[in-house]
């Protein structure tokens, strides 16, 4: 079993206009391990993809206080390569695309980095393994023929996401509203990518606005993030109040000074 556990982590990112630091983090604390998944659920701009991407290890966001530990060691300091190394994989809300590079080759090329020199997976032990999970996840052989993410839809992209998740099979998956932009037959095919996942060496956290993705991906445990920190934590239920309720309801029954996004609209 691995654990993966966020501890009192305060972040803060360079305001582009001011050039000033701006916290966005402000003490989050979150543990989870193997065999489970989480959800984090929250309003615009509550730090949920700050969140993510300080877990990987984006040099643009500044850790000020706190710890992330994987497995009890920290991993702070490490950079984004080492961290993949050790099972971390982060699925993004924007993917970058790559010329020059195919899908196949990056696949094969992200999997080798995670095993010995002289352990390498050999070509066809990993022409069967994709050609299982491009079956799963209904995709065409071309698409591994393309370079990475070039000229793709934003299904496509997603769809490639998990692809890449299924292919490298880390210990610990964030996917950053892998939902975005889907429909609801993309939606069900990348869900049943990522719940053919789930198992003892297999943990997630899943960032989304909507319930929508948890009625597909049904997660352990859910929790609410509003004003830079988690401000409740609970079950499935948790998700389908927010639905019904939105984050006002929530902030107001808690009693927190919270401004919302929504309250500007």
């Amino acid at each position: 079993m691995a654990t993966l556990e966020v501890k009192d982590l305060h972040v803060s990112v360079k305001d582009e206009e001011s050039k000033k630091e701006k916290e966005i983090l402000k003490g989050v604390n979150l543990k989870m391990k193997t065999g489970e998944i989480h959800a984090i659920m929250g309003p615009n701009g509550t730090g949920k993809s700050t969140l993510s991407q300080t877990i990987m290890g984006q040099p643009n966001y500044h850790v000020t206080q706190g710890d992330i530990l994987l497995n009890g060691e920290s991993i702070i300091d490490m950079p984004v390569d080492e961290r993949a190394r050790k099972g971390l994989f982060l699925a993004m809300q924007y993917p970058a695309e790559i010329q020059g590079v195919t899908n196949a080759e990056f696949l094969r090329a992200a999997i080798n980095a995670r095993r010995p020199e002289d352990d390498q997976i050999s070509v066809m032990d990993f022409i069967k393994k994709l050609d299982k999970n491009l079956e799963l996840l209904d995709m065409s052989q071309s698409m591994t023929e393309r370079y990475l993410n070039e000229g793709f839809s934003g299904g496509e992209k997603k769809r490639n996401e998990i692809l890449q998740l299924l292919m490298i099979e880390p210990s610990f998956a964030i996917l950053d509203e892998i939902d975005s932009g889907l429909d609801i037959d993309a939606l069900k095919v990348v869900s049943k990518g990522v719940n053919s996942m789930r198992g003892d060496n297999f943990g997630s956290l899943i960032i989304t606005h909507y319930q929508r993705l948890l009625n597909y991906i049904v997660p352990d445990t859910v929790h609410v993030m509003m004003g830079g920190r988690i401000v409740k934590t609970g079950g499935p239920d948790l998700a389908k109040k927010l639905e019904n309720e939105g984050y006002a309801g929530l902030r107001d029954e808690l009693g927190l000074d919270i401004k919302l996004v929504d309250d500007e609209d």
